[in-house]
């Protein structure tokens, strides 16, 4: 059987161009359409900090171990690059074509420099002159002598001009020169006062352009155009085995702003003379070339300002609060009455800070144990355990420093649990930790009693609100147990933990779902139904998709839901016909894990902090946790159900990546976050 598989960077471009069709949607909202372009460009903007850079860094390797990889560097980069070119081509057409003229409907004008009243030019000119001014830094450019470092996602003006000579108007030879836009400082919109019912907003870049004369006094302003360097971030420690590995994060941090350019976008209005001088002046290669619209960094676009109209934006679904859990006064009284599985954001997360902080005040509480992977600044929930340190409990908090983009947040957060006497673990050498787990213990009739809470998302009350994600508080004996060995594990206790109900990564979970899949094979082999049901995150594991696809050519039916990345290649005759995959990209985020296995009818089933990908198999600790429940296993495969007939929000992965929507399955329309949300409110 020939094996084949998609490019794990072209699939994530394709996932991107998911969110891009959430962005020209016109049943989207208008700010949710524009928040689907910031979520594009910060997506794009990850991609090239640590993918691009990575893939470049690997041309700087010996062609004997470029030859060693399983394709070629150079020609993946071109494509990734026309790739990139072609979508920015169209999410600059989205925002100048659709987004504007639909602004102008609902009387919001984005006004540029030359569109400004008399009275809009005043209000402009006390905001240059009181708060931007300051922040204006100059830079001349010179050839071979002066090259101005632009930091990293930072806007700036490129800007052409000219000496200006009072005997004479003849143009003297062209200067160039660098301003950054002072966006960290100001933001980068300003709402003009109100005009005939009119709310005009006006971009800081061009603020700067009508009084570049005032900055460059002396000289004559020719031309100017938009340009953003994006730095390599990645900090290269997830090998590291020895020293100490949180301060070689900390200095990694101190000189993330300082790496090599991958990525130089420009107005592609910008004169090729102007962008040759500054490819040279700023010692880019032809490779770190991208053209764009005008406006660049649509990041800032998650705070594009709104004049108070609630109706560009999706209805408020509130949080809703689980019946048979609040039930009960506390955590504590409705886990010795059962389960409970909790389904974010439709329910509210308020259900796991107040555990947390009924947790801290009770007196009968002896320790709390929690990984931590990314947390909400100012966390709630790191209050509660700095709360319950200070009350002489035994705390204890696993904090993954190496989870990217938010080091800073959890080192400052495991300082500040450290002062406070909360015992602090750190990464790892070599593995992050990626699991999702809380265990608090409690005396209760001269014994302790273990209470435990795991979860497919991280303990960030704030992104709770935006993905979707499972929680599952349980008191079985055979899964805390198991859970105490994993925190054995983490404090360096025991180095070779037997599971027998827990998948845990670096132990038994990639030979476990192996099992599990080629239990699927021996069955559909022997004529019995054969069925595996998933949804993840990301699908990129070489053997796991080697294993689905001996698993289809078996005849076992594999269904399933990829949000990102997807490297398998379903529906290829004599390879993987019996597998189909969607994509699910809506208001909310899909971030749970479900793994189901038909066993004969017997169903395995199970929630999970990992997708299969080989850094979730290979170089994490995860946990992927059963559920034993029959009630709530229902749940799941109706959850699961749901979003299987979801025909407005799914799109087909198919072998040409098109990203077709999954419509015409039925006369009736299913989309899937709002029905489930439904689904949670029919059983209050």
């Amino acid at each position: 059987m020939e094996y084949d598989r998609f490019n794990r960077e072209l699939s994530w471009l394709s996932f991107n161009y998911r969110v891009l069709q959430e962005a020209k949607d016109p049943s989207v909202p208008l700010y949710e359409r524009i928040k689907f372009l910031a979520i594009f460009s910060s997506n794009l903007d990850e991609f090239f900090r640590v993918r691009v850079a990575s893939l470049r860094s690997i041309l700087i390797l010996k062609r004997k171990t470029q030859r060693e990889l399983d394709f070629d560097v150079k020609k993946l980069l071109d494509r990734i690059h026309r790739t990139v070119v072609v979508m920015q081509e169209e999410y600059g057409n989205i925002f100048t074509d659709t987004i504007y003229p639909e602004l102008k409907k609902d009387d919001i004008y984005v006004v540029n420099e030359n569109e400004l009243n008399n009275q809009q030019r005043e209000y402009v000119k006390e905001i240059f002159e009181g708060q931007i001014i300051p922040h204006i830094m100059p830079m001349m450019i010179v050839k071979e002598k002066i090259t101005p470092f632009l930091r990293n996602q930072r806007l700036y003006l490129s800007v052409k001009l000219s000496a200006k000579d009072s005997k004479s108007k003849k143009v003297h030879r062209y200067r160039y020169a660098i301003v950054e836009i002072p966006t960290n400082h100001l933001g980068r919109f300003i709402l003009l006062p109100k005009t005939d019912e009119k709310n005009c907003i006006i971009f800081l870049d061009d603020v700067l352009r009508l009084f570049l004369p005032l900055i460059f006094y002396g000289y004559h302003i020719h031309e100017s155009y938009s340009v953003k360097l994006t730095r390599d971030a990645e900090l290269y420690i997830e090998d590291e085995f020895a020293g100490n590995l949180l301060d070689k994060i900390k200095r990694g941090l101190s000189k993330r702003g300082a790496g090599v350019p991958c990525r130089f976008q420009y107005d592609r209005a910008m004169p090729a003379s102007l962008l040759t001088f500054l490819k040279e002046s700023l010692l880019l290669s032809p490779g770190d070339l991208f053209p764009a619209a005008k406006y660049l960094n649509f990041t800032d676009f998650f705070n594009f300002p709104n004049p108070g109209k609630k109706t560009l934006f999706y209805p408020p679904l509130g949080g809703l609060k689980h019946k048979e859990y609040s039930a009960y006064p506390n955590v504590f009284e409705a886990a010795k009455n059962g389960e409970y599985l909790f389904n974010f954001p439709y329910h509210t997360y308020d259900h796991v800070v107040n555990a947390f902080n009924i947790a801290a005040r009770d007196p009968d509480v002896k320790s709390i144990k929690v990984t931590q992977y990314r947390v909400a600044k100012d966390s709630t929930i790191v209050n509660a355990l700095i709360k319950a340190a200070h009350r002489g409990k035994d705390v204890t908090a696993f904090v993954e420093v190496k989870a990217r983009f938010d080091e800073e947040v959890n080192i400052r957060s495991a300082e500040d649990m450290q002062r406070a006497g909360v015992k602090v673990l750190y990464s790892l050498p070599g593995l992050k930790v990626h699991a999702k787990m809380a265990l608090i213990s409690r005396m209760e009739d001269g014994k302790l009693k273990d209470y435990a809470y795991l979860a497919t998302g991280n303990f960030n009350e704030k992104t709770a609100k935006l993905y979707t994600d499972f929680g599952f508080i349980t008191t079985d004996k055979k899964l805390t147990k198991e859970i105490k060995m994993v925190f054995d594990v983490l404090e360096g206790k025991i180095k070779d933990p037997e599971f027998e109900h827990l998948l845990v990564a670096q132990f038994n979970m990639r030979k476990a779902f192996t099992s599990l899949i080629e239990n699927e094979i021996a069955n559909a082999k022997e004529g019995k139904k054969a069925a595996i049901t998933a949804k993840m995150n990301s699908l990129e594991d070489d053997k796991i998709i080697r294993k689905l696809y001996e698993a289809s050519a078996a005849g076992v039916k594999i269904k399933l839901i990829v949000r990102g990345i997807c490297c398998l290649v379903p529906g290829v005759k004599g390879m993987s016909e019996n597998i189909s995959v969607i994509s699910i990209v809506d208001r909310f985020l899909e971030h749970g894990r479900i793994f189901v296995f038909h066993n004969g009818g017997n169903e395995k089933i199970y929630l999970s902090s990992a997708d299969w990908m080989k850094r979730n198999l290979s170089r994490r600790i995860e946990v992927a946790f059963p559920i034993y429940s029959g009630k709530l296993r229902a749940i799941i495969k109706d959850v699961l159900e749901i979003q299987f007939k979801d025909n407005v929000k799914a799109r087909i992965i198919d072998q040409k990546q098109s990203n077709q929507y999954r419509n015409g399955l039925s006369d009736s329309i299913h989309r899937s976050q709002y029905e489930i949300y439904d689904y949670w409110k029919s059983k209050i």
